[in-house]
C-alpha cells in the first residue's frame, strides 16, 4: 500500500491571514509542518499543496516538494484531490498546514485503520478527542462528532451534540482536522456538490456523511496543536523552545 502525505496550504486565512508563513522560532509555520511529517518516515512521499506563489516559493526554496492548485476550491480536501488524480497511490493523508506538531502516533493510528479494513468499509478515517470541560464542548471552534457503536461518524457539528435534554452527558468528542483517504473515495468526494449541511456548518467532513461515505473516527488522547490565532502561535513559540 503506497502511501502518500498531502498538506493544503493556503496563504490566505479568515482568523489569522497569512498564518502559514509566520515565523516559528526561525522557519514558517508550513516548513515546521513539512518537516514534522517527513520526520515521520510513514510516508512513500509528501507535499505540500497550494495555491499562493508565496508558500509555493517558500516550500520549493526549501528543498520541499510543493504542487500548485490549478483550480479554486472550498476545501483543502478538494484541493488535494485535484493534485492526488495524476499521482501513484493507494491511500492520502491530509495533514493541515497549521500542524507543526502533528505526531507520528495518531498518523500511524489512521494508517493502520486501512490495513485492518479488508473489507474496505471505510472511505474515510480521521481523529477525534475526548472533551469534559463545558467552555470546550460548548466552543463553535471546537466541531464534535457523534459516533455510532462501530466509532463511525453520524454527525458533525460546531454545535454541542448530542444535546443532554434530561441529564448530564459525558461522552463529547472533538474531531481533529487530519484525514486518511482511499485516493478513489477522496476523488469521488471532490466530485460531490456542497450539500445544505456543509454550507450551513462550513463542514467538509458533512459531504461524506450526506452522500452515505463512511467515516471511521480514531480516538486518541493526543490532541493535536494547530495554529488558528495569534495566540496560539506565541504558544507555538514557547512549546518550540522547550
Amino acid at each position: 500500500m503506497k502511501v502518500i502525505a498531502m498538506i493544503p496550504a493556503r496563504y490566505e486565512a479568515s482568523r489569522f491571514p497569512h498564518k502559514l508563513m509566520q515565523d516559528l522560532n526561525g522557519k514558517s509555520v508550513i516548513m515546521r509542518t513539512y518537516e514534522a511529517v517527513i520526520q515521520t518516515q510513514l510516508f512513500d512521499d509528501v507535499y505540500v499543496i497550494t495555491d499562493s506563489p508565496i508558500i509555493y516559493n517558500e516550500v520549493a526554496d526549501n528543498g520541499g516538494k510543493v504542487l500548485m492548485s490549478k483550480n479554486n476550491h472550498e476545501t483543502g480536501s478538494d484541493r488535494i484531490a485535484e493534485a492526488i488524480e495524476n499521482i501513484e497511490g493507494d491511500l492520502v493523508i491530509n495533514v493541515q498546514g497549521d500542524e507543526p506538531f502533528v505526531s507520528k502516533a495518531i498518523l500511524e493510528k489512521l494508517i493502520e485503520v486501512y490495513q485492518k479494513d479488508l473489507e474496505n468499509k471505510v472511505d474515510v478515517a480521521s481523529l477525534v478527542f475526548p472533551l469534559t470541560e463545558k467552555s470546550d464542548i460548548e466552543n463553535p471552534n471546537n466541531v464534535k462528532v457523534v459516533l455510532d457503536n462501530e466509532n463511525f461518524a453520524m454527525y458533525f457539528s460546531r454545535a454541542p451534540i448530542p444535546y443532554p435534554r434530561d441529564e448530564q452527558f459525558s461522552k463529547y468528542f472533538q474531531h481533529i482536522g487530519v484525514y486518511a483517504f482511499r485516493k478513489e473515495a477522496l476523488i469521488r468526494f471532490s466530485q460531490l456538490p456542497m450539500g445544505m449541511l456543509e454550507k450551513a456548518e462550513k463542514l467538509e467532513n458533512l459531504r461524506f456523511i450526506a452522500n452515505g461515505m463512511r467515516v471511521k473516527m480514531v480516538i486518541t488522547e493526543h490532541k493535536s496543536i494547530g495554529i488558528d490565532t495569534p495566540e496560539d502561535l506565541e504558544k507555538a513559540r514557547l512549546l518550540f523552545k522547550v
